[in-house]
């Protein structure tokens, strides 16, 4: 939709990879709605994942005893955050969707990922105390994880191996981004691209594609644990 801004947070190491290939075409179609794409390719950008006390640039508010949260959230406040955090920060307050593309990763999201998440979306600058959850201060804008797996669909459902795929989403989706206040869009998941046909694999990037042509019309998933864990 002409004049929404899009983040995508992108996490992979190869721009051939099948993660490339949807974060391409998320550009591409995104694009050519009028939109304005900004990607922060986290490995291109060497991007730091460590929360380390390097983060405050400022006089510490308690030196003797160093508590990341605590600190953080002081120099969120005196705009004392590196330039790195600021400028990622920057991007998710421009944008009214962000999108996060990676691959699964135990579970969960790789490390570079996961360093952004703890890094940006501090005490702040995405929530208070109080201030969380449908009063996070990130409620304006829409987020959507657009994640490949290892394992098949079927490994990934009730009766899988690996069990619902929901349930490893209620840590991203609900304990990180609804926490900030998003409003979570379905996600996008596509299943072992890498034991897919070539066909198989062109299929679900048109499907993302596609799907992207609407997306502005999409409603955001009711995140409470019944969708996570049935009744």
């Amino acid at each position: 939709m002409a004049g929404k801004k899009v983040l995508i947070v992108y996490a992979h190491q190869e721009p051939k990879s099948f993660n490339g290939s949807l974060k391409k075409v998320a550009v591409d179609e995104l694009s050519k709605q009028g939109c304005t794409v900004i990607v922060s390719d986290l490995y291109a950008m060497d991007f730091e994942p460590r929360a380390t006390r390097k983060d405050i640039t400022g006089a510490l508010s308690n030196p003797k005893f160093f508590n990341y949260g605590v600190e953080a959230y002081e120099a969120c406040k005196k705009r004392s955050l590196t330039s790195d955090i600021i400028d990622e920060q920057k991007k998710v307050q421009e944008a009214d969707l962000v999108i996060f593309q990676f691959p699964l990763y135990w579970f969960s999201t790789p490390a570079i990922l996961k360093g952004w998440m703890d890094r940006v979306l501090c005490q702040g600058f995405a929530f208070d105390l109080p201030g969380f959850y449908d009063s996070g201060f990130l409620k304006d804008k829409l987020a959507l994880l657009s994640i490949t797996t290892g394992g098949t669909a079927e490994m990934y459902s009730k009766t899988g191996i690996s069990g619902d795929f929901r349930y490893f989403l209620w840590p991203l989706q609900h304990g990180a981004l609804h926490f900030c206040g998003f409003k979570v869009l379905a996600p996008q998941i596509s299943f072992a691209p890498e034991l897919a046909s070539e066909e198989e694999r062109k299929g679900m990037v048109a499907s993302w594609a596609q799907r992207l042509k609407t997306i502005w019309t999409e409603e955001p998933i009711h995140c409470t644990p019944p969708w996570y864990f049935g009744q």
